[in-house]
């Protein structure tokens, strides 16, 4: 069984990276998407918007179709249908097209997220040790190397479907491979499923407590989408850069985002979740105030660097706070809490967009800033404590005794 984990945390990691990818090279190149299909300013947000809301009902399904299909199968089906919209965005040539590509890639997506987290967090309590912090670790690598083939592409001022379509061939066959080693640590979707009933019974009193988590998760995913849905342009459009180099903010976003996460959990295990959480939040709000008074494009990329720096602890944090929460039915409130994340993207996106073109973008970017600095008000939620949902502490699982105190 030992064995077994590894293999499953080893294909799972690369299964991050993988989507890491394909997400930064849609992301990055929204300029040339746009100019491709002769999409309109106005029309824009309304694209970057369908992708959330499609990913949200893709996820909700998810939640759904795992009492019967295990996630892996879930996980192993959602991944190539995502490589290959992908394609499809880079290879079409009329709107209509633009728009069946997103859709494909939205549902694909939301599928993928939620199995794709629900085997990290089965993964995790098998080890007995925190291990989604890789996880997440590993999905900005993949978005560094999204970025810099996306970089790339602009450098050389290659067609969307000639940048897209050596990425795809490699990574396809891959993630196929690969997910032969995935593992339903927990017994597949009907350990998720009697989780969800238990969650589903507490009714308000799982919501009452997730709501500040909630709160937090979506100002993140906002913030989180004001750079990866807008940077690009920003630069471009407000700070006159080339569309080389309005690909390198999302590319040092991923790098801070590594970096922090990297050494985020030395940080909680000497000061505490809630001090990280505020100094993140805090950092993150510097970096949107930076951006908005950038004189040039350096600057904005410097004010983006900070930015990553602050928003990467957030998100693992509170998926780290709700399973603490909620021990016994920890798959459940994550997630109900990962809607929160297309939550955030479906608000994010538009809203910086209708205020860019109504006012300007660079007073838009005062908003995640005000977003992220609520997060201070919350930061006491990310607090280890007993309570009477019996959260604060982790609890060992049959699987791990025996193991000793490192786990697997």
């Amino acid at each position: 069984m030992t064995e077994v984990l590894r293999r499953g945390r080893a294909s799972l990691s690369f299964g991050f990276f993988a989507q890491g990818v394909a997400f930064a090279l849609l992301v990055t190149r929204i300029p040339a998407v746009q100019d491709r299909y002769g999409v309109s300013d106005a029309l824009l947000p309304v694209f970057l918007a369908a992708v959330p809301i499609l990913a949200g009902a893709g996820s909700v399904a998810t939640e759904r179709l795992v009492k019967r299909i295990p996630p892996s199968r879930l996980l192993r089906w959602s991944q190539p249908v995502v490589l290959l919209a992908l394609l499809g965005v880079g290879a079409g040539e009329r709107m209509a097209g633009l728009g069946v590509a997103l859709a494909l890639f939205g549902l694909a997506v939301g599928a993928l997220d939620a199995s794709m987290n629900m085997l990290g967090v089965s993964l995790q309590r098998e080890y007995g040790r925190s291990i989604m912090l890789g996880f997440h670790a590993v999905y900005s690598l993949g978005g560094i190397v999204g970025a810099s083939l996306a970089w790339a592409g602009a450098h050389w001022h290659l067609a969307l479907w000639v940048s897209y379509l050596p990425v795809v061939l490699v990574l396809l066959p891959a993630v196929l491979v690969g997910s032969r080693w995935y593992v339903d640590a927990d017994g597949g979707g009907r350990g998720a499923a009697l989780e969800a009933d238990e969650a589903e019974r507490s009714g308000g009193v799982v919501f009452k407590a997730l709501l500040p988590l909630c709160l937090v998760m979506t100002f993140a995913y906002i913030g989180d989408s004001t750079v990866s849905n807008w940077s690009a342009k920003y630069l471009q459009d407000v700070l006159g850069s080339s569309e080389q180099l309005a690909t390198v903010p999302y590319n040092v976003y991923m790098v801070t985002t590594l970096l922090g996460r990297a050494i985020g959990d030395f940080g909680v295990r000497r000061y505490g979740a809630a001090a990280v959480v505020r100094v993140g939040a805090a950092v993150a709000a510097a970096g949107f105030a930076v951006v908005a008074v950038a004189p040039g494009a350096w600057a904005g990329t410097g004010g983006f660097t900070l930015v990553g720096l602050g928003l990467c602890v957030l998100v693992p944090q509170t998926f780290a706070a709700a399973g603490r929460l909620f021990p016994g039915a920890s798959d459940a409130a994550v997630a109900r809490l990962n809607v929160f994340n297309y939550v955030g993207f479906l608000i994010g996106s538009p809203l910086v967009g209708a205020l860019g073109d109504a006012w300007s973008y660079r007073g838009a970017m005062a908003v995640p800033m005000v977003l992220v600095l609520v997060t201070f008000g919350y930061a006491r939620s990310f607090t280890p404590r007993p309570d009477r949902y019996g959260g604060g502490h982790e609890r060992p699982r049959t699987a791990d005794v025996g193991r000793g105190s490192n786990g697997v």
